[in-house]
């Protein structure tokens, strides 16, 4: 692959697998910074600028960032889990273009159909937005949860219950972080430390089944302190506030506790278990209530935004950088494609703010994060495969939409909104619409007894029930649960919302003879981006 980057007139002929660039003329300002700061799980209570948290939540740097920044008030991801969503941002692409093994073996299984789910892997064929960058001349990093670029061999032991003391498991884990370092190389980071493959809990031990924001925050400030005279990008993926959210698995927990193993010594970078617990009880949270866990993980997870901040204002770049604040997916509808899953505002800052003002309501895809760091940042690239397109032009104050409509997709689920109608498809596959109650109740016993190991709830034992939209197990898995009962209409086929009247999609139109022509034109406009994607989605892009 050959890519041209111009970089504010610096040419540099690059390849994946190399660049050279001639140098910026002498006393050339230095290119911005950019801190892409992901979250994992947080819900839209957890936010003060939206009305669901509104001054419910201590959160002094999002909250600095949202009042001086743009709120992307028309936010959507394309798919509401971890890892098709890291994707989108990372590619700039839609998830079903995925060509890892794992995905292309499901899709053949499926006849042909891709299944978007925490199987859309990151390999060598995709060009991620590090990529890009470091070959423009930035140096680029990434710190935290990774469940997007596929690492081969990674190590995880066999025993839930084991010993990470232990000298072969100490050793093996260890190895794992020479692994992610090589891979990430490849995939456009030449900087890849403090990485979570996955969610502490599937690190394959109990006893590190824990969060240490520290621990990543940590490298995140390293980075930045030895890159900073050059322009840089840091990927920076926290692991909270997603669960275990117990606070002795989170903030309040043990911070020697890594994805690597156990430490000698603790990490502290940031406030410590008893500074978090004064705060809150000073800002009036009852240290019993319920909600504390969460309340105290957002907090830990600010002061992690702050201390990046405060290193910047350190080494003289914190009017440099562009900061993009963003949460991998709508919580109220995880595992949908509903508004409440990829609904999903977020914001972007930089110093002075942005000519389009406190916020903008244009609608925006998690696709279009890699085409706008690189316009915002006047890098030019022959590079054009992105699904997504830049929004720079919208903060710059031009309030022309960028997108007629949005595509979504996630396990047997497709869907597009235009204007305010929303229109989804679920299809499954023969071979799943075949199973046997025999069949389903092996599936289901499987799952249940992952559950119980993970010290998560059984949710259904009834073989009969109807699948999700997500996962192929009767009653849904763990992470739809919170969604499906929600939706009136949830095991519909087709599904027409119109979202002005109907914002919580309870009232299906499909069938509505008065919006027959409505429900005709948008399913024309998903065939739109089916044609143009891989696989089938049974009568709606059948095998070509």
């Amino acid at each position: 692959m050959k890519i041209n980057i111009q970089l504010a007139g610096t040419l540099c002929a690059t390849s994946i697998l190399g660049f050279s660039c001639i140098n910026p003329p002498a006393g050339q300002t230095k290119k911005p910074n950019v801190i892409f700061f992901i979250a994992d799980d947080m819900s839209k209570d957890m936010f003060n600028f939206l009305d669901e948290g509104k001054d419910s939540n201590l959160t002094p740097n999002i909250d600095k960032l949202a009042s001086e920044g743009t709120l992307l008030m028309g936010q959507h991801v394309v798919s509401p889990v971890c890892t098709p969503s890291r994707f989108n941002c990372l590619t700039g692409t839609y998830a079903s273009r995925a060509t890892n093994q794992i995905f292309l073996t499901k899709m053949e299984k499926s006849d042909g159909q891709t299944v978007v789910e925490w199987n859309s892997f990151i390999t060598a064929s995709n060009v991620t937005i590090g990529n890009l960058l470091q070959e423009a001349g930035y140096s680029t990093g990434f710190v935290g949860k990774n469940h997007a670029i596929e690492v081969p061999d990674v190590y995880v032991p066999d025993d839930f219950f084991g010993n990470p003391e232990d000298p072969e498991i100490k050793s093996n884990l260890q190895a794992n972080a020479e692994r992610f370092r090589k891979v990430f190389a490849e995939r456009g980071f030449n900087y890849a430390e403090r990485i979570y493959d996955d969610n502490p809990i599937y690190i394959g031990l109990k006893a590190l089944s824990s969060h240490n924001l520290d621990w990543i925050t940590e490298g995140g400030l390293e980075f930045i302190e030895q890159n900073k005279e050059n322009p840089f990008f840091l990927y920076f993926a926290t692991t909270t506030p997603h669960g275990p959210y117990e606070i002795e698995r989170s903030w309040g927990g043990d911070r020697r506790i890594t994805s690597l193993g156990i430490m000698d010594e603790p990490v502290s970078v940031l406030s410590s278990k008893e500074e978090i617990e004064d705060r809150l009880k000073k800002a009036g949270f009852d240290y019993k209530n319920s909600q504390l866990a969460s309340k105290g993980n957002v907090l830990w997870l600010d002061d992690a935004l702050g201390a990046l901040i405060n290193k910047l204002k350190e080494i003289g770049e914190y009017e440099n950088t562009i900061i993009f604040f963003f949460n991998d997916q709508g919580q109220s509808a995880k595992g949908t494609v509903y508004q409440g899953g990829t609904y999903n505002p977020s914001l972007v800052w930089k110093f002075g703010g942005f000519e389009v003002g406190s916020k903008t309501n244009e609608l925006i895809s998690n696709v279009d994060f890699a085409p706008t760091i690189l316009d915002l940042l006047d890098i030019e690239t022959e590079y054009n495969d992105f699904d997504g397109k830049s929004f720079a032009q919208i903060l710059e104050g031009n309030q022309s939409p960028i997108h007629s409509s949005l595509y979504f997709e996630l396990g047997y689920a497709r869907g597009v909104r235009k204007g305010n109608m929303k229109y989804m498809a679920i299809r499954y596959p023969e071979y799943v619409r075949n199973y046997t109650l025999e069949e389903r109740a092996e599936i289901l016993k499987k799952f249940n007894e992952h559950q119980l190991i993970q010290d998560k709830k059984v949710h259904h034992t009834d073989p009969s029930l109807p699948y999700s939209h997500l996962q192929i197990i009767p009653g849904g898995g763990d992470a739809e649960q919170v969604s499906i009962s929600k939706y009136a209409c949830y095991y519909d086929a087709d599904q027409l919302y119109d979202l002005s009247l109907d914002p919580n999609e309870q009232n299906n139109l499909f069938y509505n003879p008065e919006y027959a022509e409505v429900a005709l034109e948008m399913k024309a406009e998903l065939k739109k981006y089916l044609v143009d994607l891989p696989g089938n989605f049974a009568d709606l892009k059948e095998d070509e």
